[in-house]
């Protein structure tokens, strides 16, 4: 302990909600500020330190508020700066703090400055955004994420020229290049720090940086786009900045959501000694088992187990000196985490689900979990496009459907891996549209909320919803599991996860079942004088059954 300085970030459980489908408070069908204050004792119920909440901008909505137009406003759906004021309290009176999402990479077309921006060439706002003028010819080839033909190139005939967006059509890239536009960034993040929020995820923030000028893609990136955005050649620069300005005269939490970030080159961004961000979040776990990352489409044959623990391990490493990590296994851009990673079967959803709450409260760094997961909710699976709200599925779809590829196979791969299956309402009871809203749900409420729901598992003790909170309150009795030095075991067994937690003289033993057999758990150490602490059946008898998690102090 005495190498790793105490931080309360650090120390965190973060619960994170997504705003639009947690509680809608005004039958309109869409969540909103005020049904997270309706919930603000559950919230405090689970033990959680810090929520984040995804976007709540004014923002058209044409990706859920990742498209802002106005970062000084809250979006009209969510409510009024009153209501963020009465949460942000509300919050901080339960001991909770507040993360909110800082989306700075590109705003939506509709803000003020882009509608400035595409007015004239000599307009003020011109370089707030990349353009390229039509009369250069067409502009080199950048790959993205959400068109409807994957080209990060949108013509705009008011100036004749083309401007640049990763995402979609409707979300042009901000130039950071322009010092005006940095400050831009730095006061509006200052607005929200002076209100008293407690940090901010940063999305894409590893792709402010652009190559300009703009130029074909450097053959050694072999169309990996991700990469070559990732490493901006003024990427560290502007960061450091952005802390030297901001971010170091607050305390508060930073972290980036990380694409293009790997083990040779995150502590550029997290090493203390560098001053730029807290913590960064990489995509290696959430992009394993998949056939073709860009079209969203994945392997048949499953992922990797071995290959899922080499990763945790390569990660954990790179911050056992510097920085700090991240961990966890579901978001808003994932699926639900025990269909993703688990076994969502009815006889086995409930114990693997602990299993994974086991995992992550076990494991080094600070720990993001998404909202539903304590209740074990499950993938949607919807099967008609028409269904999905998510731009990402939606332009996907249009895009191998316009070459022609198998429709088929894309669906059936979405009903694992879709974002949506991780965006449906928040189940509360058993009553119509899960006691979620009144009205017609902006997402279909997963039909399972008859038995998968708050208010079943709420009083019973052995819900995946109290094994939760009572993981919580054992990772925040040992600091072993949080500080500890991790050392990993049996790491080419296919069936079980093991790894040590060391503090001091203090030593505990995870040893994790991530099959429905019973299997040995050969790990070389000596159980006969171990003692069992925790974990998701009553105890532990030297082999581990279905799903089983059992912490142990040897």
């Amino acid at each position: 302990m005495s190498e790793t300085e105490r931080k309360w970030w650090k120390e965190a459980v973060v619960y994170q909600i997504y705003p639009r489908s947690f509680r809608d408070s005004n039958g309109d069908g869409v969540g909103d500020l005020r049904g997270i204050i309706e919930k603000l004792d559950y919230i405090k119920s689970l033990g959680v330190d810090v929520v984040w909440l995804n976007p709540i901008f004014a923002s058209p909505n044409d990706d859920n508020g990742y498209d802002v137009a106005d970062y000084r406003a809250i979006m009209d759906e969510f409510g009024t700066m009153a209501d963020f004021d009465e949460l942000l309290e509300g919050m901080h009176a339960r001991g909770i703090r507040l993360v909110l999402d800082l989306v700075a990479n590109h705003s939506s077309d509709e803000h003020f400055w882009f509608q400035e921006s595409r007015k004239s060439r000599d307009n003020p706002y011109r370089d707030y955004y990349h353009w390229w003028p039509a009369e250069q010819g067409p502009p080199p080839a950048r790959w993205s994420f959400f068109d409807v033909e994957g080209s990060a190139w949108k013509y705009d005939a008011p100036t004749d020229a083309y401007y640049l967006h990763y995402f979609s059509v409707k979300q042009p890239d901000l130039n950071w290049e322009n010092p005006k536009v940095r400050q831009e960034v730095h006061d509006l993040v200052k607005f929200w720090f002076d209100k008293g929020i407690d940090g901010f995820r940063m999305d894409v923030i590893t792709f402010i940086s652009k190559d300009l000028p703009f130029r074909e893609l450097p053959a050694k990136y072999d169309g990996n786009f991700v990469q070559y955005y990732a490493e901006g050649p003024h990427l560290h620069e502007y960061l450091r900045e952005f802390n030297r300005e901001v971010l170091s005269k607050y305390d508060i939490m930073t972290v980036a959501e990380g694409p293009g970030t790997t083990t040779e080159n995150v502590l550029d961004f997290v090493d203390e000694d560098r001053r730029e961000l807290n913590m960064s979040y990489h995509f290696d776990i959430s992009n394993l088992g998949h056939k073709d990352l860009a079209k969203k489409l994945m392997d048949p044959a499953g992922w990797d187990f071995r290959e899922f623990k080499r990763i945790f391990a390569r990660w954990d490493a790179v911050f056992r000196e510097k920085g700090w990590g991240t961990v966890y296994l579901g978001n808003h851009d994932f699926p639900r985490m025990v269909s993703r990673w688990g076994n969502d079967a009815p006889e086995w959803r409930e114990i693997s689900s602990k299993l994974l709450t086991t995992f992550l409260l076990t494991m080094r760094g600070t720990i993001y979990y998404y909202f539903g997961d304590e209740l074990a909710m499950t993938n949607i699976r919807f099967e008609r496009i028409e269904d999905y709200r998510d731009i990402m599925t939606i332009n996907l779809h249009k895009l191998i459907e316009a070459e022609g590829g198998d429709l088929a196979e894309f669906m059936e791969s979405q009903k694992l891996i879709a974002r949506d299956n991780g965006r449906t309402p928040f189940q509360w009871d058993a009553s119509a549209n899960a006691g979620f809203t009144s009205g017609t749900p902006w997402l279909a409420v997963n039909p399972n909320h008859t038995e998968i729901n708050a208010a079943a598992q709420e009083d019973d003790p052995d819900s995946p919803l109290n094994y939760f909170r009572r993981m919580i309150r054992f990772r925040r009795e040992n600091d072993a599991l949080i500080y500890g030095q991790t050392e990993y075991f049996a790491i080419d067994d296919d069936a079980v996860f093991a790894y040590t937690r060391t503090l001091g003289d203090r030593k505990l033993l995870i040893l994790l079942n991530f099959t429905d057999r019973e299997t040995a758990a050969d790990t070389g150490f000596d159980y006969e004088g171990a003692k069992y602490l925790f974990g998701n059946y009553d105890g532990f008898d030297g082999r581990l059954k279905p799903y089983q998690a059992a912490i142990l102090e040897i």
